[in-house]
């Protein structure tokens, strides 16, 4: 009998990790994936360009532009590194608009997704209630806007579970009645890895589409669905205990193998099986019980704050040349 290893794949909302289940070795090209890596101060940053269909079946990931910031030192609460990150999130981003066409009088929403009463699915909302607001001013006094300003406007429409509505039919209508020409949605993410979470920020061009995000979403936000561009940055703050297990028996894995070369005696069956089939195997012991949690760090709540922070103080540089994005410090604390 053969298993459909799909269902139990590991679970991962970060193209780079997409790319490295593929392929773990980087120098190695992905026909269809142009990828490049930059890593400068602690801050490690990853362009990937999925190119066409090629590149979209092989990482399954769709076409679009995704960039990755990496800082593990993050979880120092270092400050001085934080403003640091913002200036660099400012500057990565303000070219990444520049690169999928955002112009700078273009009309921006921000679309905090996720569930404020929940500390790890609260980034979106947060950052929206960080980020530098400016339609009102456009509309109601237009002659007393200083230069360097756009307009701005943004949102933290809820979950379906508390409104009863799902988010996307709530932006819908907002992009009926407001007519902004692009659309950026934060939201929390779901990551394979723990060193990644609440350590990396990922941008992508292609929206938010159903299933991603650990609210799993039902209907996305996407060009498609909206008739304007969207972009998503996202955060992994959350990881499955399936992928924890099956991380730490590699891990386990290959201590044994640096201290005797009689592994299989120590792991049995586990030393051969290839990581995929492993973790189906986790998966199968694991789901029947409910025991295969969303899982975070403790530290959650100071986290979310941080990142939430350096996102909203970077999109404040980003989006309006009036704030200094070579130094978004006064907008991080």
């Amino acid at each position: 009998m053969t298993v459909d290893l799909k269902a139990y794949s590991v679970r991962t909302d970060l193209a780079l990790e997409a790319r490295e289940l593929v392929q773990p070795d980087a120098h190695i090209p992905i026909p269809g994936v142009f990828e490049d890596v930059k890593e400068e101060a602690g801050i490690k940053v990853t362009r990937i360009h999925v190119q066409n269909e090629e590149g979209a079946r092989a990482i399954g990931r769709l076409q679009g532009r995704y960039l990755t910031l990496e800082v593990p030192s993050l979880r120092r609460k270092d400050s001085k590194l934080q403003d640091r990150v913002a200036t660099k999130f400012a500057q990565l981003f303000a070219d990444y608009l520049k690169e999928v066409g955002v112009q700078e009088n273009h009309k921006v929403l921000i679309v905090g997704l996720g569930n404020w009463n929940v500390t790890p699915d609260a980034l979106g909302p947060m950052v929206v209630e960080n980020v530098l607001v400016t339609r009102h001013y456009f509309e109601l006094m237009p002659d007393q806007v200083s230069p360097g300003y756009r307009q701005v406007s943004a949102v933290a429409p809820g979950v379906l579970g508390i409104t009863g509505i799902e988010s996307s039919e709530i932006v819908q209508g907002i992009v009926e009645k407001s007519k902004p020409d692009v659309i950026i949605a934060i939201d929390a993410l779901a990551s394979k890895s723990l060193e990644r979470v609440n350590t990396t920020i990922q941008v992508a061009d292609i929206g938010i589409h159903p299933g991603s995000g650990i609210g799993n979403k039902r209907k996305g936000l996407t060009k498609e669905l909206l008739g304007i561009p969207c972009i998503a940055i996202g955060v992994p703050t959350v990881c499955y205990a399936s992928t924890i297990v099956n991380n730490a028996i590699e891990m386990m894995k290959s201590h044994f193998a640096q201290e005797t070369d009689q592994t299989r005696d120590i792991l049995g069956m586990l030393d051969d099986i290839s990581e995929d089939e492993r973790l189906a195997l986790v998966k199968e012991v694991l789901q029947p019980l409910g025991h295969d949690l969303i899982v975070t760090p403790k530290e959650v709540d100071e986290f979310i704050e941080d990142m939430g922070n350096i996102i909203a103080s970077g999109l404040n540089a980003a989006l309006h040349e009036a704030v200094d994005n070579s130094n978004v410090a006064a907008y991080t604390h």
